[in-house]
Protein backbone atom coordinates (compact mmCIF):
# COMPACT_ATOMS: atom_id res chain seq x y z
CA UNK A 1 0.00 0.00 0.00
CA UNK A 2 1.33 3.34 -0.97
CA UNK A 3 1.91 5.94 1.75
CA UNK A 4 -0.90 7.72 0.85
CA UNK A 5 -3.44 4.95 0.75
CA UNK A 6 -2.07 3.51 4.79
CA UNK A 7 -2.87 7.16 6.28
CA UNK A 8 -6.62 6.83 4.82
CA UNK A 9 -6.51 2.93 6.13
CA UNK A 10 -5.48 4.19 9.26
CA UNK A 11 -7.75 6.80 9.67
CA UNK A 12 -10.66 4.50 9.03
CA UNK A 13 -9.70 2.09 11.19
CA UNK A 14 -9.23 4.28 13.73
CA UNK A 15 -12.78 5.75 13.19
CA UNK A 16 -14.12 2.91 12.98
CA UNK A 17 -12.75 1.92 16.61
CA UNK A 18 -13.82 5.25 17.91
CA UNK A 19 -17.39 4.94 16.43
CA UNK A 20 -16.98 1.42 18.76
CA UNK A 21 -16.52 3.36 22.26
CA UNK A 22 -19.54 6.29 22.11
CA UNK A 23 -23.05 5.21 23.12
CA UNK A 24 -25.17 5.55 19.99
CA UNK A 25 -28.57 3.79 19.18
CA UNK A 26 -29.00 0.56 17.66
CA UNK A 27 -30.63 1.56 14.34
CA UNK A 28 -31.78 -1.27 11.54
CA UNK A 29 -30.92 -0.50 8.38
CA UNK A 30 -27.90 2.27 9.34
CA UNK A 31 -25.88 -0.12 11.57
CA UNK A 32 -25.46 -1.63 7.90
CA UNK A 33 -24.78 1.57 5.81
CA UNK A 34 -21.17 2.54 6.75
CA UNK A 35 -20.14 -1.34 6.21
CA UNK A 36 -21.45 -1.43 2.99
CA UNK A 37 -19.06 1.64 2.04
CA UNK A 38 -16.34 0.21 3.47
CA UNK A 39 -17.56 -3.12 1.24
CA UNK A 40 -17.64 -0.81 -1.56
CA UNK A 41 -13.62 0.59 -1.06
CA UNK A 42 -13.15 -3.52 -0.22
CA UNK A 43 -14.29 -4.71 -3.78
CA UNK A 44 -12.21 -1.71 -5.42
CA UNK A 45 -9.06 -2.65 -3.27
CA UNK A 46 -9.72 -6.63 -4.17
CA UNK A 47 -9.44 -5.86 -7.69
CA UNK A 48 -6.19 -3.64 -7.62
CA UNK A 49 -4.74 -6.53 -5.41
CA UNK A 50 -6.13 -9.20 -8.07
CA UNK A 51 -4.83 -6.60 -10.83
CA UNK A 52 -1.31 -5.95 -8.48
CA UNK A 53 -0.51 -9.99 -9.00
CA UNK A 54 -1.96 -10.93 -11.81
CA UNK A 55 0.07 -8.55 -14.28
CA UNK A 56 3.02 -10.45 -13.35
CA UNK A 57 2.23 -13.49 -12.50
CA UNK A 58 -1.11 -15.97 -12.52
CA UNK A 59 -2.91 -15.77 -8.87
CA UNK A 60 -2.27 -18.89 -6.95
CA UNK A 61 -4.43 -21.44 -5.11
CA UNK A 62 -2.58 -20.25 -1.44
CA UNK A 63 -2.68 -17.16 -1.85
CA UNK A 64 -7.24 -17.37 -2.58
CA UNK A 65 -7.19 -19.76 0.20
CA UNK A 66 -5.69 -17.63 2.99
CA UNK A 67 -7.66 -14.64 1.17
CA UNK A 68 -10.28 -16.88 1.97
CA UNK A 69 -9.16 -17.28 5.32
CA UNK A 70 -8.59 -14.17 6.01
CA UNK A 71 -12.18 -13.08 5.95
CA UNK A 72 -13.23 -15.93 7.68
CA UNK A 73 -11.15 -14.86 10.28
CA UNK A 74 -12.67 -11.18 9.92
CA UNK A 75 -16.25 -12.18 10.46
CA UNK A 76 -14.93 -14.59 13.43
CA UNK A 77 -14.11 -11.43 15.17
CA UNK A 78 -17.13 -9.26 14.56
CA UNK A 79 -18.70 -12.39 15.78
CA UNK A 80 -16.67 -12.43 19.10
CA UNK A 81 -17.09 -8.31 19.41
CA UNK A 82 -21.10 -8.47 18.63
CA UNK A 83 -20.82 -10.31 22.61
CA UNK A 84 -18.64 -7.30 24.09
CA UNK A 85 -20.50 -4.57 22.65
CA UNK A 86 -23.51 -3.71 25.88
CA UNK A 87 -26.88 -3.20 24.46
CA UNK A 88 -29.71 -1.57 26.65
CA UNK A 89 -32.83 -0.07 26.56
CA UNK A 90 -32.82 3.80 27.23
CA UNK A 91 -34.94 5.95 29.44
CA UNK A 92 -36.88 6.95 25.89
CA UNK A 93 -37.38 3.52 25.09
CA UNK A 94 -34.79 3.28 22.79
CA UNK A 95 -32.32 0.89 21.93
CA UNK A 96 -28.61 2.05 22.45
CA UNK A 97 -25.61 0.22 22.28
CA UNK A 98 -21.62 1.28 23.08
CA UNK A 99 -17.93 -0.86 22.87
CA UNK A 100 -16.01 -1.92 25.85
CA UNK A 101 -12.76 -2.47 26.02
CA UNK A 102 -12.54 -5.70 25.14
CA UNK A 103 -14.56 -4.32 21.63
CA UNK A 104 -11.59 -2.51 21.25
CA UNK A 105 -8.98 -4.77 22.19
CA UNK A 106 -10.29 -7.12 19.82
CA UNK A 107 -9.89 -4.53 17.44
CA UNK A 108 -6.59 -4.27 17.27
CA UNK A 109 -6.20 -8.15 17.51
CA UNK A 110 -8.30 -8.00 14.56
CA UNK A 111 -6.09 -5.65 12.74
CA UNK A 112 -2.97 -7.28 13.68
CA UNK A 113 -4.41 -10.44 12.19
CA UNK A 114 -5.07 -8.86 9.41
CA UNK A 115 -1.40 -7.20 8.77
CA UNK A 116 -0.25 -11.17 9.55
CA UNK A 117 -2.35 -12.70 6.77
CA UNK A 118 -1.85 -10.33 4.35
CA UNK A 119 1.85 -9.88 4.97
CA UNK A 120 1.31 -13.57 4.43
CA UNK A 121 -0.74 -13.49 1.09
CA UNK A 122 1.68 -11.04 -0.49
CA UNK A 123 4.36 -13.77 0.56
CA UNK A 124 2.77 -16.59 -0.98
CA UNK A 125 1.34 -14.30 -4.35
CA UNK A 126 5.37 -13.49 -4.65
CA UNK A 127 4.12 -10.08 -5.89
CA UNK A 128 2.03 -7.23 -5.74
CA UNK A 129 -0.31 -5.77 -2.91
CA UNK A 130 -3.60 -8.72 -2.71
CA UNK A 131 -2.81 -9.23 1.24
CA UNK A 132 -2.85 -4.98 1.92
CA UNK A 133 -5.06 -4.25 -0.47
CA UNK A 134 -7.63 -6.45 1.46
CA UNK A 135 -7.87 -4.32 4.46
CA UNK A 136 -11.48 -2.76 3.44
CA UNK A 137 -12.85 -5.88 2.41
CA UNK A 138 -11.98 -7.63 6.10
CA UNK A 139 -13.07 -4.21 7.88
CA UNK A 140 -16.17 -4.37 6.23
CA UNK A 141 -16.93 -8.26 6.57
CA UNK A 142 -15.88 -7.68 10.28
CA UNK A 143 -17.97 -4.85 11.17
CA UNK A 144 -21.52 -6.08 9.19
CA UNK A 145 -21.02 -9.29 11.01
CA UNK A 146 -20.71 -7.51 14.57
CA UNK A 147 -23.55 -5.07 13.45
CA UNK A 148 -26.08 -7.70 12.41
CA UNK A 149 -25.13 -9.57 15.69
CA UNK A 150 -25.60 -6.63 17.52
CA UNK A 151 -29.05 -6.15 15.74
CA UNK A 152 -30.26 -9.21 16.69
CA UNK A 153 -29.63 -8.72 20.42
CA UNK A 154 -30.87 -5.53 20.16
CA UNK A 155 -33.99 -7.01 18.65
CA UNK A 156 -34.48 -9.16 21.38
CA UNK A 157 -35.01 -6.22 23.64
Amino acid sequence: MSGGASVVAVAVVALVIRRQLRTRPVRPVASLVTPAVIGVLGVVGLAFGIASVVKDRPLNALSVALLAASLLVAAGFGAVRARTVRVWTGPEGEVLRKGTAATTALWVASVGAHAALGLWIDHAAGTGLLGAASLYAYLAIGLGTQNLLVRARAAAL
